[in-house]
């Protein structure tokens, strides 16, 4: 028997006006998961515990089968595992977001408005050129920067302190003096950023194109070294890890899974959604792995951006070009697969952030036809179907308990 998660980043949501009153998995053209859902087992499951942020960190832990109150230390550190830092018991690890404020003239940089936390999902190689030049101003032995994903990056701060900091994609729109950092180097590194990068030769022409400036950095993730136990360990499976993203990556890295480098994945909307699946195929059939956790960001990224229209168009890519290509793959090899289709947690249009609520589960297993119904939030809640500890879950898939 094999195993997979099709993990697809925030996908739940609340229903929207503007499609009909249905969220947009409800909303989506689904026919894999229409199929599939027929034949399996639907439900909810609490990946946030009562007390932690709704982050990915915290509810991708959770799906993985790592409870978060247990191992959870903060979403930087976990990136740095991807990253490949090796950080010292003394360190901090901060994400180090290149973000879009606003650029009026004459105002403080307080008084400026987020508008992107992604910088219209700027390109690697055009961040990595931005965080140089703010390496270049603030670089020391105890403050240095390392070059991420896209917007996402990494700063370590030796001998630091783990401070509350705000994420950039919960206070959208709204001005910053009331989120920036107490601490005075790290306010003062946010704020002259914006000197640095605002007027940078590479913004300059992302503006001619259309596209957001990514003119500040913006800190927030902050923790200490992550200890994770081994997945093999703790469920006696040999996993891999496909994702765009250095949280994901990092996970994998630090509980001993195998971590996939696929072409053009990227974690926005045009993401090379058939590499992904075709490379978890590859590990289950060919390569000697049991468990496979297929991550999908661009639901996530939609959502922030509240745009209803792309975020189910994401489903639709994650239906039809991840589930039915990975589906199709392993029936045509005659191999015997449960599948796990969730999200991690909610990121509504409404509020373009994350959310604590319960998300919908699908568990489809190749080898047992179970009576299902529609797979979306609301018919997920009908079923009284409920994992309240959502690490959980992945006991449930792996038929553990």
């Amino acid at each position: 028997m094999k195993y997979v998660v099709v993990l697809g980043d925030g996908m739940a949501d609340q229903p929207l006006e503007q499609l009909g009153g249905m969220t947009p998995l409800e909303y989506a053209k689904t026919p894999e998961m229409d199929r599939l859902s027929a034949i399996s087992e639907i439900g909810l499951a609490k990946t946030i515990p009562n007390g932690m942020k709704p982050g990915s960190d915290t509810a991708n832990l959770a799906v993985i089968g790592y409870n978060p109150k247990q191992y959870y230390t903060g979403r930087s550190p976990l990136e740095a595992l991807s990253i490949g830092v090796d950080m010292k018991d003394t360190d901090v690890a901060i994400r180090c977001n290149i973000v879009t404020v606003s650029e009026e003239e004459g105002i403080p940089y307080e008084e400026r408005t987020i508008i992107d936390h992604s910088s219209s999902e700027i390109s690697t190689q055009e961040a990595a050129v931005l965080l140089e030049a703010v390496k270049q101003a603030f670089e020391n032995e105890t403050y240095q920067f390392y070059v991420g994903t896209s917007y996402r990056h990494l700063l370590i701060w030796n001998q630091g302190q783990v401070t509350e900091l705000t994420p950039p994609h919960d206070i959208l729109g709204k001005k910053i003096g009331a989120y920036l950092p107490d601490d005075a180097m790290l306010r003062m590194m946010q704020e002259k950023s914006f000197g640095i990068l605002n007027n940078h030769p590479i913004n300059v022409e992302r503006s001619k194109k259309g596209l957001n400036k990514a003119n500040s950095v913006w800190f927030w993730g902050a923790g200490t070294r992550p200890q994770l136990d081994s997945f093999e360990g703790k469920t006696g499976k040999k996993g891999t890890m496909i994702s765009a993203v250095d949280l994901l990556k990092g996970i994998a890295v630090g509980a001993e899974m195998n971590v996939v480098e696929v072409e053009g994945a990227d974690g926005s909307l045009h993401t090379n959604y058939e590499g992904k699946a075709m490379a978890a195929v590859k590990d289950l059939t060919e390569n000697g792995y049991d468990f496979a956790y297929i991550h999908v960001e661009a639901p996530d990224e939609m959502g922030h951006q509240g745009s209803a229209e792309r975020k189910v168009q994401a489903i639709e890519h994650l239906d039809q070009r991840v589930i039915r290509v990975v589906v199709e793959q392993l029936e045509k090899k005659n191999v015997d697969f449960r599948m796990l289709i969730m999200p991690d947690h909610p990121t509504p249009i409404y509020c373009r952030t994350h959310t604590s609520d319960p998300v919908p589960y699908l568990l489809y297993d190749s080898t047992k036809k179970v009576t299902g119904c529609p797979y979306n939030e609301k018919e997920a809640k009908k079923t009284g179907n409920y994992v309240e500890e959502g690490f959980r879950i992945m006991e449930k898939l792996l038929e553990l308990n």
